[in-house]
């Protein structure tokens, strides 16, 4: 097992990040810089008609699949993660962040693109889709795009597992800190509430989801701008340092300057990607569906993901932590993960540590709903509707196996098993490259007006 955790831990260091960073980078190219040329279009496009839905077919509103899509990848590493971040990458790590968040917007807008283009309906009259039918109908070597959907299916099927254990014990064990409750308790909790919501199907998580999402998101983001704005004085200052450290990382970490700058730029790009999962897949599962009049359209919710997850989420924890000065303490680095609580219970008391607990429970809530939703649609592509009623019952038990402490081994594959979704998904995205740009040509002949 430790010779698994250390190829992982090296695979998902550099190889893994350049291949996700380079496909976003050639993508960004090849799509003529659409997040950049046709920003505001595309925020007209979603926030801007957030109460329009188009007149084409769907099982759910564009509005409610960015809420089950957001709730997958606004999580607990939303609040541990880019303390984390910063402590191994330097205060300079936050403005990679935000540009690899930036370029992955294209590798986002594809893989959805290619979702809803290749979308069809199941047995119960839902639209689904996802990599594993861009996969299976798209490649013109029908043999190998079936192995490649048969693989991302089985390896995301699979991978739901150890996640679910994974994000049960984070909350499970944040809300016994915190509340004195027993984890195995709240897990058990935490398992039902889960399963009243997703043995629903995709319209009731949907609904659920689209209420929840923003009173989690409003409620951290409101108490995160307060403390900024309490320390309002150290911002320009801040902002100084994270662009200084992008581009001059040696102050902060130490050592050569390239070094120093590989490290800024990965611990950045490394949180970027891991928490808007663009290139992962699981988004264009939910947004395949949504009612839309075309691919293109429903695709620049995608990039609305990351806007609302990267670039506002992540960036309010970052400041948080960096005008509050508690990435300065001398425990930083072994505590990173509790950083943002430290800055939220300075600046608030007992008060503050309660809102990132419970913060963490929500967003750690809507990410089960999500996964779960996810992996039972793996395994309906797999083996049938039967199989995936049964992949939900197996995922419900785990999250509160996880919450006691069950099956610890299994979590060290997690990282492993999200290699084998990334890799096919990428390959995928890169050869149907074209057909992204022909859909793309096709909406943008005459800027359709949404209805």
């Amino acid at each position: 097992m430790d010779k698994i955790v250390s190829f992982t831990n090296w695979l998902w260091g550099y190889p893994l990040i350049t291949l996700l960073a380079l496909s976003s980078l050639y993508l960004t190219i090849y799509l003529r810089f659409i997040q950049f040329r046709h920003f505001f279009y595309i925020l007209k496009q979603t926030f801007g008609s957030f109460n329009k839905t188009p007149k084409g077919e769907g099982t759910i509103t564009p509005r409610q699949a960015l809420a089950s899509a957001l709730s997958a990848t606004v999580g607990a590493a939303n609040i541990v993660g880019v303390p984390t971040a910063i402590m191994m990458g330097g205060p300079g790590a936050v403005f990679w962040m935000m540009v690899i968040a930036f370029l992955g917007m294209a590798l986002k807008f594809a893989e959805n693109t290619l979702g809803l283009h290749y979308r069809e309906k199941n047995a119960r009259g839902e639209f689904v889709g996802g990599p594993t039918y861009y996969m299976k109908k798209g490649f013109k070597n029908k043999k190998i795009g079936s192995i490649f959907a048969f693989t991302f299916a089985f390896a995301l099927m699979v991978e739901i597992v150890p996640s679910v254990m994974v994000q049960g014990h984070s909350a499970s064990t944040a809300v016994e800190d915190t509340f004195n409750i027993n984890a195995g308790i709240i897990g058990i909790i935490l398992a039902i509430a889960t399963a009243l919501v997703v043995f629903g199907g995709v319209k009731r998580i949907a609904s659920f989801t689209e209420l929840l999402v923003p009173v989690m998101v409003g409620l951290y983001l409101i108490m995160g701008f307060l403390i900024i704005i309490m320390n309002i004085q150290h911002l320009p200052s801040v902002i100084a340092l994270v662009v200084e450290s992008a581009f001059n990382p040696q102050a902060a970490l130490g050592g050569t300057f390239g070094a120093a700058l590989a490290t800024s730029v990965r611990w950045g790009f490394a949180r970027g990607i891991y928490s808007n999962e663009a290139g992962l897949g699981t988004s264009p599962i939910a947004h395949a569906a949504a009612k839309t009049d075309h691919p293109v359209r429903q695709a620049f919710w995608g990039i609305s993901e990351i806007i609302v997850d990267t670039l506002i989420i992540c960036s309010t924890t970052a400041f948080v932590v960096l005008v509050s000065d508690v990435w300065k303490d001398s425990d930083a680095k072994e505590q990173s993960a509790a950083l943002t609580s430290r800055a939220f219970e300075d600046a608030f008391g007992s008060l503050g540590s309660m809102v990132v607990s419970i913060s963490m429970v929500f967003f750690v809530f809507s990410t089960l709903i999500v996964i779960v939703f996810y992996g039972s649609r793996m395994a309906e592509f797999l083996f049938g509707m039967t199989a995936g009623t049964i992949a939900k019952v197996i995922y419900i038990i785990s999250i509160a196996a996880g919450a006691f402490g069950i099956g610890t081994q299994l979590w060290n594959l997690l990282d492993l098993a999200l290699a084998f979704i990334l890799i096919p998904n990428i390959i995928a995205i890169l050869i149907l490259s074209p057909q992204v740009k022909q859909l793309m040509k096709e909406f943008f002949k005459d800027y359709r007006p949404l209805d």
